[in-house]
């Protein structure tokens, strides 16, 4: 299996990298508490036209190591990085889901950006939820530690009690089976119970307005009309009209899921931006 070590303190991180190696190169960042098979319907496909497609399992996720540090957004963004250079990847287009999009503007914002030509932020928290001084619509941040604490609690039924909303399957259109949907709460508690609570934790002060401004590459912002998780208002539509010339597209009835339920849309669209 393909692992390397984080630049900053040795943990060992496990990435997937399908396709060909002189295919254009898109790099997945996952959300909270997914490892790289949430992308399966991106990256399978993507990877059988040419892409190469690379996906990294965060510190704490997927089959990389279990540490207790490195849950800081500096840290981690670093991590994304090195695999960057451990790949020699250069004219990436950076795809990040819900957390991992925090990661992808941090990267962008603290010099990465010369091995990066485009960024794809899908059902983003980035620039953050929470009430803030640049945010003051936000929501109160003692809701957002109470939601944390719900989270520590009880994992297993937090997940399983959100399923049905992540996926918005109250809603009409594509669907997901019931066996998909217990096998991605059955995937998220594949994730260390430090590593959810950690990226929960900076979700209360996540506050990337300043950075946005000063990303200075091609954006496509995904974002469902229907995200229980990261509400478009408060997180996808900020994001749009923060970054200089972003592209927002809203999936009308989709929610924080929708890379499983509007999959063949999200992946013809993430074909069309890698290409242009």
């Amino acid at each position: 299996m393909p692992y390397f070590t984080s630049t900053t303190d040795r943990t060992r991180l496990h990435f997937v990298d399908y396709g060909p190696a002189s295919g254009p190169a898109l790099v997945f960042v996952n959300s909270s508490y997914f490892g790289t098979e949430m992308w399966e319907y991106q990256m399978l496909p993507l990877a059988a036209e040419g892409f190469r497609c690379v996906g990294l399992d965060r510190r704490g996720h997927g089959r990389s190591d279990d540490v207790w540090d490195g849950f800081d957004l500096d840290t981690l963004a670093g991590d994304l990085g090195a695999l960057l250079d451990h790949l020699d990847l250069r004219d990436v287009t950076l795809v990040g889901h819900s957390f991992g999009t925090a990661e992808v503007v941090r990267h962008l914002t603290l010099g990465g950006g010369e091995r990066v030509a485009r960024a794809v932020l899908v059902s983003g928290v980035a620039p953050g939820p929470a009430r803030s001084q640049d945010h003051p619509g936000g929501l109160d941040p003692e809701r957002v530690r109470a939601f944390n604490e719900t989270f520590r609690k009880d994992r297993a039924k937090f997940f399983a009690d959100g399923a049905d909303a992540f996926f918005a399957r109250h809603l009409p259109g594509p669907a997901v089976s019931d066996a998909y949907v217990a096998h991605m709460v059955d995937r998220c508690l594949g994730a260390t119970a430090r590593a959810g609570t950690a990226l929960n934790d900076l979700l209360v002060t996540l506050n990337l307005v300043p950075e946005l401004a000063k990303v200075d590459c091609p954006v496509l912002v995904v974002h469902g009309s229907a995200d229980a998780s990261a509400p478009l208002d408060l997180t996808g539509r900020r994001a749009a009209a923060l970054i200089p010339g972003a592209d927002l597209r809203v999936y009308e009835n989709a929610g924080h899921g929708l890379f499983a339920t509007h999959a063949t849309r999200l992946t013809e669209d993430l074909r069309a931006f890698a290409c242009a």
